[in-house]
């Protein structure tokens, strides 16, 4: 048989017990700063997601030009049409919808995705310091486009006033060099020839860019017809054709920074409305950094 004994706890030893619990309860309720480890690298994620987004928009803004363009120039049947084929194999495997492909297409062919004609408007525009702007805009429904991008107007403090008066209407069309030509006019199809060719094509002008791509400027009516025609005859790919605002004026020169941040933001705005299909304008750089500069000039057309 076992006995088990209990044997009495002293109050003054069940005091000091529970004095002890309390004050560790205490110091756990106190208060110290936390610091969140997590909070710069959440925002570099949140850059880099924003600069991936960027890169995206842009990507397929390049893509649904393409795909207008061909659509324009050689029709909107993709088996009648290599070159619209093709690039919508490059938008597809780059992610881009099926529904945006539909629409840049059917803009080609001056609709809009629901068989709807579109309709031309264009707005000028007057931004501090004397930076004038024409935008050219195709949609469905012409009285909601501009009231629209009116709103966004004054929201970024600009004014809707004449300024075309500043600029010339023109055609602009860019072929791609060919491989051999390696940005060299020396090289490849001879550039005068080239000219030559162009001249009688009904171009008023011809150069080169950086790249070495030909340009050819012609009258707004020719545009497109020219750069079919050569574009077979110099075997050159159309990069571009469109019949922009060209200015005449002086340029004006952007030294403010906050100014030119401004007019960048804009100019960001009216890109990302779906109907807006050219932006043009005087600014050149001044005194701002490259990287404020580069915000404005990704925006503009010409």
């Amino acid at each position: 048989m076992s006995f088990l004994f209990a044997y009495p706890v002293s109050r003054s030893r069940s005091t000091a017990t529970a004095s002890t619990i309390c004050a560790q309860c205490r110091r756990s309720f106190q208060t110290n700063a936390v610091r969140y480890s997590g909070h710069n690298r959440w925002s570099k994620i949140k850059h880099e997601k924003g600069a991936a987004d960027k890169k995206k928009t842009s990507q397929r803004s390049t893509f649904s030009k393409h795909l207008t363009l061909y659509s324009k120039l050689y029709g909107a049947d993709p088996s009648l049409n290599s070159q619209l084929a093709a690039m919508i194999a490059t938008a597809k495997k780059a992610g881009m919808p099926k529904a945006n492909i539909d629409v840049a297409i059917a803009r080609g062919q001056g609709k809009s995705s629901s068989g709807a004609g579109l309709e031309a408007a264009t707005l000028e525009i007057m931004m501090s310091p004397s930076v004038a702007l024409v935008v050219d805009i195709e949609t469905d429904s012409k009285q909601r486009a501009l009231h629209e991008l009116r709103s966004i107007i004054k929201k970024h403090n600009g004014t809707v006033t004449p300024t075309a008066f500043l600029f010339a209407r023109l055609g602009r069309t860019v072929l791609q060099q060919n491989n051999k030509d390696n940005g060299n006019s020396g090289s490849g199809d001879d550039f005068d020839e080239i000219l030559m060719q162009a001249l009688d094509a009904g171009a008023e002008d011809v150069e080169q860019d950086e790249d070495g791509n030909v340009v050819l400027w012609t009258q707004p009516n020719m545009t497109h017809q020219v750069a079919q025609n050569l574009s077979k005859e110099l075997d050159k790919q159309i990069l571009s054709s469109d019949i922009i605002w060209s200015c005449t004026s002086d340029k004006v020169k952007l030294d403010d920074a906050e100014a030119t941040e401004g007019i960048a933001k804009l100019l960001a705005s009216l890109r990302d409305y779906p109907d807006v299909q050219g932006i043009y304008g005087n600014p050149e750089r001044g005194a701002v950094s490259e990287e404020i500069w580069s915000a404005v000039e990704e925006n503009l057309d010409a």
